[in-house]
């Protein structure tokens, strides 16, 4: 005997003694082995355990008594497989009663090694539950291929794999899909459960086409006759159809096309959910994940959606209504008639609180898409969609509340969740799971109730005040906005609030409350916003310009085609009404892209800077086809990079974070893309011998420096076998074109608008021979174009100065690795090769020509002005190419590492090189901000509240933060003057005009 952590017994010691003896006793009386075995301290605890608690175990341990004897003989692993090993063996003719007597004996056997390897503690609650699934599943296939042979030879369908013994390779082609569902389908299946299951069946498989609805209906009906039908040898199944599409309108068996187009157009909130654990247990499994790949968007929507929340709560409230009129039922956490599976605090709360979470992430998080319910809370809390306490007190709760379902069960092979209501009933359930008595078995189930119940409660029934929080205007009064003129009491509390214009924000906020925008025309949308509207004017009234801000928000809920999806994102999420007060208070910029694509406000929920781009593999690997890959491509980058501005600009991330992370972005998604567009263009033009591309990251891209809105610098490099001259596809193409059009497409899928936005401008212009180049250069002639030889250029070697000074900054972010690797060491080559004190010279006369051709567009271009951002990585990339020979090391791509480097080689004295990295940080994030905040300014003066935007977000890079706007104009002076005086030391002098 075994006893857990809380106390509980394996085996239970008997409820009643004189059942348990007088089991031992016929047990025993069977023969000398199961005399044996009742001796034996082991069978005598076992048999006491089934004895003293469930007539129903009573009765089969003495039908399956050599059942019992091979469980103490071989473990229950073994003894499992040797109930299920006759279903392997069933001969394909049978008839339907002898294949009915051949599931209803495994099915028994199987009952009492489940029973008592769980009585016992040798298995845990997911291996008993994957047990029962293992032998439904199995049953379900063997009828199933047995109806479909009937079905062929009565002439009603095809059957090509009909002369296959094994069930599963027999029903191959078949046209039958038979889907579980439920607690089948997530393999936790209960002791004495229905199994749902879903008929579909393709009308081609049907010798009548026409006649196919019939045939398949039959093969439904009999299908459940078979499991169902109760004999002196039992049954096996009670089995549950309901949750087919539209179940009070559609015939037992579904086409698949009418099942999709059902889900399509009316699939509802509670069907995502039924479909999370579908999967196929018989039939043509094949078809029948191809049916469950393509209502994959139905259940895992694209976007966020916290507006099924109230839909799935909906199912719990009608549950709560039917079972609760019990007493004890449901309604409220009791002992006594409780119901643990519907009942509150129960089992279906656990599981809507982790398939909830599951539907509103798993459209961008597939590692999320798990059908257990414990896989689904351990994926929800390694994500971080879930607190890792609350996820191990639901999993506790889950195993507990499932083996008293399981106890329940086996008194006597009901399928029911209630508790006993007498006190006597309760002892013995007590007693079954282990218990010294009842009043230790129900603070144990009390506690776990009171857990599932806090925890589903924060999810689903919290609920915003209708009423200003204490503090915020007039007495936090309650505001109206429902007359057809505003409310003076409401303007009180709104010019008490900060608005300066309170008679236009109220006129504003009637026209939503009226239905006079697009995103507010649904009742629905409306009763989310006044549930919203207090601390919605709240946290707008604490922006700058609150007026200024609302009537941003006022542009937002106009363009959205519907507002229930956002109003309820924000509902949901108190704290992101907050950081979207402050997005449309203090940035211009990011309010207008979230104008555009509300869809963005959804990188704010991710959790961290990196989940977009973490995302972005399990999204292209589980795309159904090459365009779905390219829009979850597209609406990934689209959120990720919002996400990153945010945090740049609240200063959550400062502007070197910030760089990398955008850079991680663009990287996961190139080398995402890469792949899928190569394999989409080999359909159509075959592969190329030894053949493939990389992609060469160059700029801000190439240094992890990415800024707002910057472009994709990219080369594109690619490798073939010597002798290869044409691809090998049904329209071959010369190696030259085929990579050009590859590359083309691969800038096409990087650059193409879709639903969800651009996701980024790709500029070449730092390829080999610039715009007159190949859009793709092979590997053979990049390595000439920057070799010690052959001339393009001025100067020694092949590339001009500028184009080596831009090699510093290259790197290798997707291809093959070895094309990677050879590519990185070629850069380097050319660097060390062509270094020389020409490469200072050429760049100072590079800057020169740009302050007088390219002046600085205004007092805000921090990179162009004299001494801003161009100056500093001139001096990194120059001294690079001309000390790259004698002092390799120097070579980085960030320009802050590359500085270091040369400090530490003694080519910048290590003050000239802390200035210069102070100077190209500050540089950068003022640059950054800038684009956030107002975009391109041109003049000194900043809208007030993208002042106090920059200054906030710009505070933690600065030793000493600027107090305002002229302080800041001071310190860009003084950074630039440092700059360009190191310039000068180091290339030579350059002339002052356009100085800050």
């Amino acid at each position: 005997m075994s006893i857990t952590e809380d106390g509980r017994r394996h085996p239970p010691t008997p409820f009643d003694p004189g059942a348990a003896e007088r089991l031992a006793e016929d047990f025993a009386a069977r023969g000398a082995a199961e005399a044996a075995y009742a001796a034996s301290p082991a069978g005598a605890a076992l048999l006491a355990a089934l004895g003293g608690h469930s007539p129903f175990l009573a009765d089969l341990a003495l039908r399956e008594a050599t059942t019992l004897l091979r469980l103490a003989e071989r473990g229950a692993d073994q003894a499992l497989a040797a109930a299920l090993d006759p279903l392997g063996r069933a001969d394909p003719g049978a008839s339907f009663a002898q294949l009915g007597a051949v599931l209803r004996q495994a099915k028994r056997q199987a009952a009492l090694i489940v029973a008592c390897a769980d009585l016992t503690g040798e298995w845990s609650l997911d291996r008993v539950t994957g047990a029962l699934s293992t032998l439904a599943e199995t049953c379900i296939d063997l009828a199933a291929a047995h109806l479909l042979r009937e079905a062929a030879a009565r002439g009603d369908i095809a059957l090509p794999n009909a002369a296959k013994r094994d069930a599963r390779s027999a029903s191959k082609g078949s046209g039958l899909v038979v889907l579980g569902m439920g607690k089948l389908g997530g393999r936790e299946l209960n002791y004495s459960s229905d199994v749902d299951l879903m008929i579909l069946f393709d009308p081609a498989a049907a010798t009548d086409p026409d006649a196919a609805q019939g045939t398949f209906v039959r093969l439904a009906r009999d299908l459940v006759r078979l499991l169902e039908e109760r004999t002196a040898e039992g049954y096996v199944f009670r089995t549950d159809l309901r949750l087919r599409p539209d179940p009070a309108a559609t015939p037992l068996a579904v086409s698949i096309q009418a099942a999709i187009t059902y889900y399509e157009s009316f699939g509802q909130n509670w069907e995502r959910a039924a479909m999370l654990k579908a999967r196929p247990v018989a039939g043509d499994r094949a078809l029948g994940e191809a049916f469950l790949a393509e209502i994959r968007p139905f259940v895992w929507r694209r976007h966020l959606d916290f507006a099924m929340i109230a839909d799935i709560h909906s199912i719990k409230r009608q549950i709560h209504a039917v079972h609760g009129s019990k007493r004890g039922a449901g309604a409220e956490i009791a002992v006594a008639g409780h119901d643990v599976k519907l009942g509150r605090g129960g089992i279906r709360e656990i599981e809507f609180t982790a398939q909830v979470a599951q539907l509103i992430w798993g459209g961008r998080d597939p590692t999320l898409r798990d059908p257990t319910t414990l896989g689904a809370l351990v994926a929800l809390a390694g994500a971080g969609r879930m607190d890792r306490r609350a996820a191990a007190e639901l999993a506790d709760a889950y195993v507990f509340l499932r083996d008293v379902e399981h106890r329940l069960q086996m008194v006597a092979d009901r399928q029911t969740h209630r508790l006993p209501e007498d006190a006597d009933g309760l002892a013995r359930i007590a007693s079954f799971m282990g218990f010294d008595g009842t009043d230790a078995f129900a603070a144990a189930l009390t506690g776990h109730l009171r857990r599932v119940a806090g925890q589903y409660s924060r999810q689903f029934e919290a609920s915003p005040a209708l009423s200003l929080p204490a503090g915020e205007g007039v007495e936090g009064g309650n505001l109206v906005f429902t007359g057809p003129e505003s409310d003076p009491a409401t303007l009180e509390t709104l010019a008490g609030m900060g608005y300066a214009n309170p008679a236009g924000a109220s006129a504003m906020v009637r026209a939503w409350h009226h239905g006079n925008r697009r995103g507010t025309r649904s009742a629905r949308a409306r009763e989310l916003l006044t549930a919203l509207m207090p601390a919605l004017l709240a946290a707008f009234a604490h922006q700058p310009e609150p007026d200024a801000a609302l009537g941003r928000f006022d542009a937002l809920l106009e363009r959205l085609p519907a507002g229930v999806q956002v109003l309820s994102l924000l509902h949901r999420n108190p704290a992101l009404l907050e950081r979207v007060a402050g997005i449309l208070g203090a940035a211009p910029a990011l309010a207008d892209h979230l104008a555009r694509d509300p869809s963005a406000l959804e990188g704010l929920l991710a959790g961290g800077t990196g989940q977009a781009a973490a995302a972005i593999p399990a999204l292209v690997g589980a795309a159904r086809h090459y365009e779905e890959a390219l829009e979850s491509v597209r609406r990934m980058v689209t959120e990720g990079r919002f996400e990153v501005d945010v945090a740049a600009l609240e200063g959550a991330l400062d502007v070197d974070a910030a760089g990398i992370a955008r850079s991680e972005l663009a990287d996961a998604a190139i080398a995402c893309l890469l792949p899928q567009v190569a394999k989409d263009f080999a359909t159509r033009h075959g592969k190329v011998a030894g053949g493939a591309m990389a992609v060469v990251g160059m700029g801000k891209l190439g240094s992890r420096e990415m800024l707002p809105g910057s472009d994709l610098d990219l080369v594109l490099i690619y490798d073939h076998a010597d002798d290869a001259a044409e691809s090998d596809g049904p329209k071959p193409l010369a190696v030259p074109t085929y990579f050009a059009r590859l590359a083309a497409q691969f800038v096409a899928a990087l650059t193409a608008p879709g639903a969800e936005g651009k996701p980024y401008e790709v500029d070449m212009r730092l390829r080999p021979s610039g715009n007159k180049g190949p859009v793709a250069a092979s590997i053979a002639a990049f390595e000439r174009y920057h070799g010690p030889k052959e001339g393009g250029g001025p100067g020694t070697g092949g590339a001009w100065t500028w184009e080596r000074m831009a090699l510093t900054r290259a790197r290798p972010v997707a291809g093959p690795p070895a094309l990677r690797k050879r590519i990185a060491e070629c850069c380097r080559d050319a660097l060390i090769a062509h270094a020389g004190p020409q490469a200072i010279t050429d760049a100072l006369a590079m800057r020169a020509r740009m302050l007088r051709d390219l002046p600085p567009d205004g007092p805000w271009d921090v990179k162009a002005i004299p001494g801003g951002l161009v100056e500093v990585e001139f001096i990194a990339q120059s001294l690079q190419c001309a000390h790259a020979a004698a002092h390799p090391r120097i070579l980085a791509p960030a320009t802050r590492d590359a500085l270091t480097a040369l400090a530490r080689a003694g080519l910048l004295e290590r003050e000239e090189a802390e200035t210069l990295i102070r100077a190209e940080r500050f540089w950068r994030s003022l640059q950054s901000l800038l684009r956030l905040t107002v975009g391109r300014a041109r003049t000194e003066a900043l809208p007030p509240a993208s002042a106090q935007a920059l200054l906030r977000a710009l505070a933690p890079t600065l030793e000493e933060p600027p107090v305002d706007l002229p302080a800041l104009r001071g310190q860009m002076r003084e950074v630039a003057a440092a700059v360009r005086s190191i310039f000068e030391r180091r290339l030579g002098p350059l002339p002052m005009k356009g100085a800050a």
